[in-house]
């Protein structure tokens, strides 16, 4: 691939994206895709520490607009590190979250609104985008419910934002989904309430179908190039 493919997860807490990036990454590799997976925030040792701050409980109260400056900083350190070079590699990258993250998270759960993380995202991603973004959709009463039962089974505590409680995902929930109704052909919602096998067939073929068209747009770009004529001496 000439570019790299961008490929992001986003969702509520527990909506099981963990277990389907890894399943996907299983049958990307299986077909021997050039794949690099990665999260956010974190990504990079920098962004791993500023991961840190913003999830770990019990470190007192966070304004939400310096939890979206950290964010953006972490992403920042993130595009330079692993993303953009990646992409330039052609790359197949699959990251746990990126910028949608921030408008669902801060913009609607932490209510800063769009236009606040809009001028950040302009400063930071610029023209970086995901070229796919699956949405993993879970009622949050349920998200929260699992997330809850595998804290207990580990003896890990819920982060900062799983503390948050109900209201919050909701918030966070409705604003994945307003946004995936304003972007049909990047954003596409899988439900997770269902058979984790039925779930991950959808990813599969929405990543096969994208990674076919751009391989076959690839190689029509290269047929299409002039030959270069050796000049004579």
């Amino acid at each position: 691939m000439p570019h790299g493919i961008f490929i992001t997860f986003e969702g509520v807490d527990g909506s099981g994206k963990s277990t389907h990036i890894r399943k996907l990454v299983e049958h990307l590799r299986e077909r021997r895709s050039p794949v690099v997976v990665t999260r956010e925030p974190g990504g990079t040792k920098v962004g791993e520490h500023i991961r840190n701050l913003l999830l770990r409980p019990g470190m007192g109260k966070m304004s939400s607009l310096t939890e979206l400056i950290l964010m953006y900083a972490a992403r920042e350190q993130h595009l330079e590190e692993v993303v953009r070079p990646a992409l330039a590699r052609g790359r197949v990258i699959i990251s746990d979250r990126y910028n949608d993250a921030s408008f669902a998270y801060q913009g609607y759960g932490r209510m800063l609104g769009a236009r606040t993380v809009r001028a950040l995202d302009r400063a930071i991603c610029g023209r970086t985008q995901p070229d796919l973004t699956l949405l993993l959709d879970l009622d949050p009463r349920v998200a929260l419910e699992r997330t809850r039962r595998r804290t207990n089974r580990g003896g890990a505590k819920l982060t900062r934002f799983e503390n948050h409680g109900l209201k919050f995902q909701q918030r966070v929930r409705a604003g994945y989904l307003a946004m995936a109704r304003q972007e049909p052909r990047r954003i596409k919602v899988i439900a997770t309430d269902r058979p984790a096998a039925e779930v991950q067939a959808d990813i599969r073929k929405l990543v096969d179908g994208l990674l076919a068209k751009r391989l076959r747009f690839g190689s029509t770009a290269a047929q299409a190039r002039p030959a270069i004529k050796k000049r004579r001496s």
